[in-house]
């Protein structure tokens, strides 16, 4: 039987990797290389070409999506459905196996599989019934940690808590969690790959039959396996099965989250290990891959491959330095704009930050500008849980009256005011004809309350009182942050284990940034229908909130942050906010291990641009609340200069590059300015212009700004009009 239009349209090293005999194979699927193509085809190569069994294959991935799209292209090159093939994530495939095997496993075959928010609801009652402190024993900093130990493996027996007062108690409660969970016959997400791990290893009837059923094991972006997944798949695999991992070392960058870069490591150093690289790229353009493999080669523990493709060189790297973040985001709506003019949709141009909290300024200047934007992953700056724990304290001291402010913040953080004390407010506010502030006062003055109720509840009006009557005392960031720190939102926030607790504090901490900036900008406008500029703020994140999100399915430009943005590819990206100490990132820079996780994420970013790529950063930036003058990242300068061009003219750059100007003039419009001319900037407000250097696009323009001091400006992006 002719089986060899299973290897048509493959490549030279596709090809290999589909037809290879080795038992041990690691391909290593460079950004843009057709990883799921060979994965699909090998499956059904071993099928057509090796006369494999369907039942003999388990093919392991991340996602439900990833494994679906698997299935679906498989049947297609057969043109045969495959429903004996085990296919399907991690946690998919080991629910398949407890409930076949719940006996073995000790589990009622009906066991119920708990959700995130279902598993914190039950350990937040374990915490209450076993009488610890809920404040200092949050439930998601709880849920953090045991998922945790399960990830590493271990059950409360194999933890160690040399005396550690903190993991005791993290041991008590993971111990009643189990209990309880083993009773009411319920499993969470991270036990499903623990448990069914367990019952593969300490059975020996179950490991044999496994092992003779599954003769070929294929395992999807192996760099991103942690400890009980790398321990999962070598429970199935026995001497006579055939293990192929498909991955890429220089796209690990969840290692925050526990993936182990080890493992791709060690599985390509085990004895009878065949490595294939795939290097061809069928994404990006020759320039973006220089530029990628430029940045990737500085990192030392690699497996080592070079993308290359038989494409274009394409448009050079453009770098933008902006001034500030608003000249950044006024570069970012400039591009978009161009692009849309060029004939390009809104959703094929992405833009890419480190950190969370970059997105507030460049979702001001896209709503602007009536430009339609997702949160890719995530939800919109002023929507985040953490900022609207802070808008509702400064509501509820502008407005005392205001209920669903007072409702969200007395009870973040939580300070011993529980929902039958709240319910007992509410009554009380109903049947009075009150609000709940005037409610809560009332309570106070006649002693309603009583015990720690009372004096909690006297606590937070005394604060909120407080704050009213330093409202018009400090600067308006100031206010802002004095309200964050006595609030205990930062404590709250803190306690939160991993990435999440550190984003929440970043974020928080860049409301500060947007008011500030929200009382430079408005400095000399009327606000006198406001009663103070915390009001004025307020009203305005209003009226931004109020316009949507645009729906996923619309043309909308994409943001993200770089984590957000891998296996996903766009016709233009912008990488922004590229300076030392935010990227790479400053928690990164001591550690060799941190900074080629964060080299490998640049690398990410980089290979989603298929035609042109956009770098900026900032002279200047107001971040987390803070105002910061850091170098351009060390990434910028690792891509030669033959494959950049910088936007922006400059004497000289810290590498020792000089920028120049290319630019189409045809589809970019400029103003002719003469010295002395009075002007006005969307950012700057208005000046005077005091020089003008070059010529066209090219050129510069020195404006001495009432407000700012003196700016040059590139005139292509300066957006300048006369007065």
């Amino acid at each position: 039987m002719d089986v060899s239009y299973i290897l048509d349209d493959l490549n030279d090293a596709q090809r290999q990797a589909v037809t290879a005999e080795s038992q041990r194979l690691l391909v290593l699927a460079g950004a843009g290389s057709g990883k799921t193509k060979v994965l699909v085809h090998r499956i059904a190569w071993m099928i057509k070409a090796l006369n494999s069994s369907t039942h003999s294959v388990l093919a392991v991935t991340f996602t439900n999506k990833a494994a679906n799209e698997m299935t679906s292209r498989i049947e297609q090159i057969l043109s045969q459905p495959i429903p004996e093939i085990w296919c399907g994530t991690f946690h998919s495939i080991s629910n398949r196996i407890l409930r076949r095997h719940h006996v073995q496993a000790d589990l009622e075959k009906d066991f119920s599989i708990l959700d995130s928010d279902d598993q914190l609801r039950i350990i937040k009652r374990i915490v209450k019934r076993l009488e610890i402190d809920e404040d200092q024993w949050p439930a998601d900093k709880v849920r953090w940690q045991i998922n945790k130990w399960k990830d590493d493996g271990l059950r409360p027996n194999k933890i160690e808590d040399k005396g550690d007062f903190n993991i005791e108690i993290l041991k008590k409660i993971y111990i009643d969690y189990e209990n309880y969970m083993r009773s009411e016959n319920l499993l969470d997400f991270a036990e499903l790959i623990l448990k069914s791990y367990e019952l593969i290893r300490d059975n020996q009837d179950l490991r044999n039959l496994y092992h003779k059923k599954f003769k070929n094991i294929l395992i999807d972006e192996f760099q991103d396996t942690n400890s009980i997944q790398f321990s999962w798949i070598k429970n199935f695999t026995g001497d006579g099965s055939n293990i192929t991992a498909v991955g890429d070392d220089d796209q690990s960058i969840y290692g925050w989250r526990g993936a182990k870069i080890e493992n791709i490591n060690s599985f390509s150093k085990e004895k009878r290990t065949q490595i294939i690289r795939l290097e061809q790229n069928y994404r990006s353009t020759g320039n973006i891959l220089n530029a990628a493999n430029a940045v990737i080669g500085k990192n030392s523990n690699r497996l080592g491959k070079k993308l290359w493709t038989a494409d274009s060189k394409g448009d050079p790297i453009h770098v933008f330095e902006a001034y500030s973040e608003q000249e950044e985001a006024n570069f970012i709506v400039d591009t978009v704009v161009r692009a849309t003019e060029d004939g390009d949709y809104y959703k094929d141009t992405a833009v890419l930050y480190r950190s969370n909290a970059q997105s507030r300024v460049i979702e001001e200047f896209l709503l602007r500008q009536n430009i339609p934007y997702i949160i890719y992953g995530g939800v919109r700056f002023y929507e985040r849980l953490e900022i609207k724990n802070v808008i509702s304290y400064l509501r509820l001291v502008i407005n005392n009256n205001d209920n669903n402010a007072l409702e969200r913040a007395i009870s973040v953080p939580t300070r011993g005011i529980g929902q039958k004390t709240l319910a007992e407010l509410r009554r009380i506010a109903d049947e009075s004809g009150l609000s709940l502030f005037s409610a809560a006062k009332k309570v106070i003055e006649e002693k309603i309350f009583k015990g720690k109720g009372l004096n909690s509840l006297t606590s937070f009006i005394n604060f909120i009182e407080d704050c009213s009557e330093k409202l018009y005392e400090l600067p308006a960031h100031e206010f802002v942050e004095m309200i964050i720190n006595q609030s205990g939102l930062i404590d709250h926030h803190m306690k939160e284990k991993g990435e999440k607790g550190k984003i929440r504090i970043e974020n928080i901490n860049e409301l500060i940034s947007a008011v500030k900036s929200f009382a430079i900008i408005h400095k000399n406008d009327d606000l006198s229908e406001f009663d103070s500029l915390i009001a004025a703020f307020l009203s305005s994140v209003s009226l931004d909130m109020g316009e949507t999100q645009a729906n996923k399915t619309d043309d909308a430009v994409q943001l993200m942050t770089l984590h957000s943005a891998k296996g996903l590819e766009f016709k233009t990206v912008l990488i922004v906010g590229m300076e030392e100490s935010l990227f790479p990132h400053a928690r990164s820079v001591e550690s060799i291990n941190e900074l080629e996780e964060e080299r490998r994420l640049c690398y990410v970013g980089i290979t989603r641009a298929r035609k042109k790529l956009f770098l900026t950063y900032t002279e200047y930036r107001r971040l987390y609340g803070r105002d910061s003058y850091n170098p351009p990242s060390r990434f910028i300068t690792e891509i030669p200069d033959d494959h950049i061009e910088f936007i922006r003219p400059k004497q000289s750059f810290s590498s020792g590059y000089y920028g120049t100007v290319a630019k189409n003039k045809d589809k970019i419009q400029t103003l002719e300015y003469a010295l002395g001319d009075n002007v006005v900037h969307s950012t700057f407000g208005e000046g005077v212009v005091l020089n003008i250097e070059g010529d066209g696009d090219s050129s510069r323009i020195q404006v001495s700004f009432h407000e700012v001091g003196t700016k040059w400006l590139v005139s292509a992006y300066a957006n300048l009009k006369r007065i």
